[in-house]
């Protein structure tokens, strides 16, 4: 099983879209995918579903009710409405997750730990993540094989690539860990000088993490969306679909040469 984690402490660079997508191409493959909305907001939860979940029908119960969870996952996986594909949904009650959890020992690894449950009924987890550094964050790059960056390419989502780089690089540190990680240009659009610069910005000061390929500007994301579905399940040869199933490509290939 590999664990992906998506997440940026920029919102509105894309994330949610890239780990549907991912995701779908991985489900279209016949693999069993999970996918785990550890955003408040929700997002991740309400492009398949019409709202979030309660606080024991969420992720939120692994992290505050354990005895629900302690011998399987099975009570919080939902059907995505999608073949191979499932969701542990998100809560609003997430939020206040850290403060419930300031001072307890072991609150980083708690979802490493229960993701060993699902060893064997999963092939790829992706864990869509919230744009804010704090427990939920912490536990996903720290379960993660590997993480993912999607960027917006625009000057301050560039610029606050930095900050990132600064938490994988505080997080390795204090759990004594590598993670791997690899930085996704989105939302470019060729037309434009911001989204040419900015990737320009990016090749030159991330060129070892950074992605060859881009994510271009496509409507079809938006009307994927309001249809429940992947784009690889709703438009499988737009442009936002190939580069995406190209990026699928390239990362499974990468985590195996890990």
């Amino acid at each position: 099983m590999i664990i992906w984690s998506v997440t940026n402490q920029k919102g509105g660079v894309g994330k949610t879209t890239t780990t549907v997508s991912l995701a779908g191409f991985q489900a279209l493959l016949g693999k069993r995918v999970l996918l785990i909305d550890l955003d408040p907001h929700g997002s991740l939860t309400t492009y398949f579903f019409q709202q979030t979940a309660t606080a024991s029908d969420s992720v939120y119960a692994l992290f505050r009710q354990p005895a629900i969870c302690r011998k399987n996952l099975l009570p919080l996986i939902r059907s995505a409405g999608i073949k191979n594909l499932f969701i542990i949904p998100s809560s609003p009650s997430l939020a206040a997750l850290d403060g419930k959890c300031s001072g307890q020992r072991g609150q980083g690894l708690i979802l490493t730990r229960w993701l060993d449950l699902a060893r064997e009924q999963f092939d790829h987890v992706y864990l869509d993540c919230p744009p804010v550094l704090g427990v939920l964050m912490v536990n996903a790059l720290a379960a993660c094989n590997h993480l993912v960056i999607p960027v917006q390419t625009e000057y301050l989502a560039v610029t606050g690539l930095k900050r990132m780089r600064e938490t994988i690089r505080m997080i390795e540190s204090s759990k004594g860990i590598r993670i791997a990680h690899t930085i996704v240009p989105t939302m470019y659009d060729q037309r434009t000088n911001a989204s040419v610069n900015s990737l320009g910005m990016m090749k030159q000061s991330f060129r070892r993490e950074l992605w060859d390929g881009f994510i271009p500007e496509d409507t079809l994301f938006r009307e994927a969306s309001f249809y429940n579905k992947p784009i690889s399940h709703f438009a499988l040869t737009s442009r936002g679909a190939r580069s995406y199933h190209r990026l699928a490509k390239d990362l499974t290939r990468i985590s195996h040469a890990h």
